[in-house]
């Protein structure tokens, strides 16, 4: 049976390694893409879209893994990646296979559990997508992975540590990893994302077809 894309996505991500955990549950339209996901993810956690991603799939029927993302990236050297913005969410993430894995900055390798809660009838005049809730911020980007953020917050929570001083106040005073507001939450138009990062790469792809 195919996909029903006249509902509602429930989605929990969850960023791994991290304690307490960070993060956001989300709620996107069941006809979005990978590469829509993607979008609504980084939007919803606070990344800053500066990186390589890649979601990690299991199929339901054969339990082959495949990798969905950019294609023809530099890290493109074990299974080939599919194109994001070819394979609808709802065709992999179900409620028998609820769960697939996001895979952020393949160097910090920042990975987030993306969880299916529920499948819901879309209501009239309730713009998606939407961030219901969430816990904790987002670490900053480019600081080593899980191990380096520990290791920022170490820092950072010690004005006697040797490396406090040398760190920017103004990094210092400006980031509380205990911080999160709902109302700071803006989604972006994936599609706007895709032109801005693809327009000029002379990439056809039927993302805008």
């Amino acid at each position: 049976m195919p996909p029903d894309f006249d509902h509602v996505l429930q989605i929990k991500v969850t960023l791994r390694e991290i304690e307490p955990p960070v993060w956001r549950r989300i709620q996107v339209p069941s006809d979005y893409t990978f590469w829509d996901l993607h979008v609504a993810i980084q939007d919803a956690m606070g990344w800053t879209d500066s990186h390589l991603h890649e979601f990690q799939v299991e199929l339901p029927v054969s339990g082959d893994a495949i990798r969905l993302g950019i294609p023809g990236d530099e890290f493109d050297d074990e299974a080939e990646i599919v194109p994001g913005w070819d394979v609808p969410v709802a065709d992999l993430l179900t409620l028998s296979n609820r769960h697939v894995r996001y895979v952020y900055d393949l160097g910090d390798d920042w990975q987030h559990d993306v969880f299916l809660e529920k499948i819901l009838p879309r209501e009239e005049n309730v713009p998606l997508p939407r961030c219901l809730a969430g816990e904790r911020a987002c670490p900053l980007e480019d600081c080593g992975g899980p191990d380096g953020y520990e290791r920022f917050l170490e820092v950072t929570s010690n004005p006697q540590h040797e490396i406090y001083v040398a760190l920017s106040k103004s990094l210092v005073g400006s980031f509380d990893p205990e911080e999160f507001d709902l109302d700071d939450v803006e989604f972006e138009d994936p599609r706007e994302r895709w032109k801005e990062m693809f327009e000029n790469d002379g990439d056809s792809t039927g993302l805008l077809n």
